[in-house]
């Protein structure tokens, strides 16, 4: 009860804070990028095996009623259910070792990225406080790069983080809390820039829907990790930074989607269409002659798939049950997170300048090695 109570209060303190307190160090990047951390710094200090921060005054943030900064409390609050994950030596294929972060998500169970575990069956998982177990990589999901360790009797500090229920307005305050170059218990500061960003998978030719952008800095070591608001909750599990200011997290409604099935099942089937997708922009629209520039061109109608012999090559796709779908990253949220395999959604389309109601019954997505290849124009649903 008491560890609750100090999440409501964190709240509290964040709405009496002014302004942005910001960090010195930074989070993480799929391409291994190194994004120099920016703005005035809360610099982590280490103190034995665990991390602490210092806080560096600007004047431009209130103090709250104990004197700390809001990320200071909820550094303190989240630090101790903060990992370092470790895959040593090479895994399948003679893969090199590597590091990321990653946090207790429920009981035993770390949830981190897919591609910091890449293939591999085991992991170090080290705590705040030093302590380190061998971990089972009990599932692993690429189109949404996340997987999840089991580790047997964790420390009993390691409390799960809850997960948001609801997705962040713009401008919220949120920290970057994990590993960057391997220095653990680092923190970083920003807002939610953005949301519904839909970013690369590791593997397959498809895109990872409802991401949520930030301005914290992220660096490579901490994908897996979270991103908190100051309340403790996860709004999303870290992935990548995209270059200066820009980084970018796994949605919570995704990760409360896909994450029981990959402890339950060690694998998430997605729905899938089977199609290509394009935007119909105005130069698209008089190339086809089409009558509006909205809605999605269907480029390629895939052989042995669900929309073969329901969608055709040219009709354009203007609405999904009913709602109304202009871009990629609509549709692929949509599906996401409203569907799942085997549901059959009714689909709105124009075909030869007559619009009609379709309906398509959805399948599993194929493996990876079995996705198809297009247009670097073209999404794949």
């Amino acid at each position: 009860m008491e560890r609750l109570t100090r999440r409501r209060c964190l709240g509290l303190a964040a709405a009496a804070s002014a302004g942005l307190a910001g960090c010195s160090t930074s989070a993480d990047s799929n391409s291994g990028s190194s994004n120099a951390a920016t703005g005035q710094a809360q610099q982590a200090t280490e103190t034995g095996n665990a991390t602490t921060p210092t806080t560096a005054s600007n004047g431009s943030e209130s103090a709250s009623e104990t004197g700390e900064s809001p990320y200071t409390q909820v550094y303190h609050e989240t630090i101790g259910s903060v990992v370092l994950v470790s895959i040593g030596g090479s895994g399948v294929g003679g893969q090199r070792g590597g590091q990321g972060s990653g946090f207790m998500y429920r009981d035993r169970y770390v949830l981190t990225n897919a591609h910091v575990v890449r293939d591999a069956g085991r992991a170090e998982i080290q705590f705040a406080r030093g302590e380190s177990r061998t971990g089972q990589v009990v599932g692993r999901d690429v189109y949404s790069d996340l997987a999840v360790i089991e580790v047997q009797n964790p420390p009993s500090y390691a409390d799960p983080l809850p997960i948001a229920k609801n997705e962040p307005a713009i401008g919220t305050r949120v920290a970057a809390i994990g590993s960057p170059y391997g220095f653990e218990g680092s923190i970083t500061s920003g807002i939610v820039s953005a949301v519904n960003r839909s970013v690369p998978a590791p593997q397959g030719n498809f895109e990872i829907p409802n991401a949520v952008q930030t301005d914290a800095p992220v660096n490579p070591g901490n994908s897996g990790g979270p991103l908190v608001n100051l309340e403790g909750e996860v709004q999303g599990v870290i992935n990548s930074g995209g270059g200066d200011n820009i980084a970018f997290a796994i949605s919570a409604p995704l990760v409360r989607k896909v994450v029981p099935a990959l402890i339950q099942d060690g694998e998430y089937e997605h729905p899938y269409m089977g199609v290509a997708l394009r935007p119909v922009t105005e130069g698209l629209a008089r190339r086809e002659n089409l009558q509006n520039a909205r809605g999605l061109l269907v480029a390629e109608v895939l052989s042995g798939t669900p929309a073969t012999g329901t969608l055709r090559s040219g009709d354009v796709l203007l609405a999904v049950a009913g709602e109304r779908v202009d871009t990629r990253e609509g549709l692929s949220s949509y599906l996401e997170l409203q569907t799942s395999p085997g549901d059959t959604v009714t689909l709105t389309v124009r075909r030869g300048g007559e619009r009609q109601q379709v309906e398509l019954t959805l399948g599993a997505r194929p493996p990876p090695e079995r996705t198809p290849s297009g247009s670097r124009r073209d999404a794949f649903a």
